[in-house]
């Protein structure tokens, strides 16, 4: 029952800032137990962040570029697990997991052929002296999958890990009928019921938001405290044109991202419209994420949302969204309050894909993902020492368990690690 102290890294679709978290990880019969040791956002180095979230810079780069964006990159995430393991780790870890940054996902006729990430681990690993796992949505891809969402295993667990451990399950008054939403730059949902398990993206998250608020403003590309959406008022003609989408037809599984949900979009949609003010134009896309998100839940008869990600710290967008799932009945939860920081969740996730990857144990979700069976996930990049590998666990993982926060380590932490070794 090896402790593995992994330092988690997270870039998402939103781009707006690079997540790091630091958590202890162990296997305890058929549970996984996580202690959340602290997580930190850094800034996303804005050259580079304006290149990749510019699509149409991005079609016409050649690999000159594309290999100057996966070092930069990976200089950015090496640098941000050196602040993880220093900061948040009281100076050692174990292990890296990198989600890396998507660049492209290929998509044909509603299937992925082919995903790009970026963030060269090499980096990381050089940085740190850590073995990285990294690429982690690949295999999947090769499986058949959509490389995505990669949640939906962590958040099955999460759910269970609840049912079993606090009384009456996930709160007296709602025991069942539980989902799980991240809202990033896109949305996605996971849900545990009778019929098993379901993820999936709903639509864009913070994605048009953003592209609205870089539309309106010279000053932004986001939101800032949902300010200018609550200051307008919906605008039923566009937030119709919006609800017009494929993708909300379409039946799970089912992912998609920026190469999407983008300012061209946007601006396709606006055309033929009568001029959308600025806060209008806010306010309508934020309320289409509410909606798709609510309508979503609702189709599964959820009772209850638990949310994380940097949506929730948009207040207009929790109010729309609150108010659209209370017209369905449904309670809307943070994460913080079952025990994971809702803005760091997703490097909490990453981090635990890299404990299960180096034990051997699939990552992916084939019911969500859509791959051809569960898979182990990920690349492992050496580090300093030469690495052992953690024997293969011995019973399938049921549920994971989040214990108290551990914001303070002891100076003599000096439990055995779980993948470098100094023996070969």
């Amino acid at each position: 029952m090896e402790k593995c102290r992994v330092i988690g890294l997270h870039s998402g679709t939103s781009m707006d800032a690079l997540d790091v978290a630091a958590a202890e990880l162990r296997l305890r019969g058929d549970e996984i137990e996580l202690e959340p040791l602290g997580h930190d956002e850094l800034a996303y180095p804005e050259r580079l962040r304006d290149e990749l979230a510019d699509p149409a810079r991005s079609r016409e780069a050649g690999p000159e570029t594309w290999c100057r964006l996966d070092t930069e990159l990976g200089r950015a995430l090496a640098e941000a697990a050196r602040h993880g393991t220093a900061e948040l780790a009281n100076g050692r870890a174990d292990l890296v997991a990198s989600l890396g940054q998507t660049a492209y996902h290929l998509i044909d006729e509603g299937r992925a052929l082919g995903t790009l990430q970026l963030g060269q681990p090499a980096w990381i690993a050089e940085e740190t002296g850590l073995p990285v796992v990294s690429d982690l949505r690949s295999r999947d891809v090769a499986a058949g999958g959509q490389g995505a969402p990669l949640a939906a295993l962590f958040d099955t667990l999460w759910l269970r890990g609840l049912h079993r451990n606090l009384p009456g399950g996930i709160g007296r008054e709602a025991p069942s009928g539980a989902t799980t939403l991240n809202i990033g730059g896109i949305a996605n949902i996971t849900v545990d019921g009778r019929h098993g398990v379901l993820a999936y993206d709903t639509g864009p998250g913070n994605a048009l938001i953003d592209a609205a608020a870089a539309m309106v403003t010279n000053e932004r590309d986001s939101d800032v405290d949902g300010a200018l959406a609550a200051a307008g008022r919906v605008r039923d003609d566009l937030l119709e044109v919006l609800l017009d989408d494929e993708h909300y037809s379409a039946e799970p599984p089912k992912s998609t991202g920026k190469e999407r949900f983008n300012a061209e979009y946007l601006r396709t949609r606006l055309a033929g419209l009568p001029p959308v003010g600025a806060e209008d134009l806010l306010a309508t896309v934020t309320a289409l994420t509410a909606r798709t998100v609510a309508e979503e839940c609702a189709r599964h008869a959820s009772r209850l949302v638990i949310a994380s990600g940097g949506g929730t710290s948009n207040p207009a967008l929790l109010t729309a969204l609150r108010a659209e799932l209370a017209h369905r009945d449904i309670e809307l939860r943070t994460s913080d309050r079952h025990g994971i920081p809702r803005e760091g969740k997703e490097s909490y996730l990453t981090a635990v894909l890299g404990f299960l990857s180096v034990h051997g144990i699939a990552g992916n979700h084939p019911s969500a993902t859509g791959a051809a069976g569960p898979r182990v996930l990920g690349s492992i990049t050496p580090g300093h020492e030469p690495l052992r590998l953690p024997a293969p666990a011995e019973a399938p993982v049921n549920a994971l368990r989040v214990l108290p926060h551990g914001d303070v380590l002891a100076e003599n932490d000096q439990e055995p690690a779980c993948a470098p070794s100094t023996s070969p």
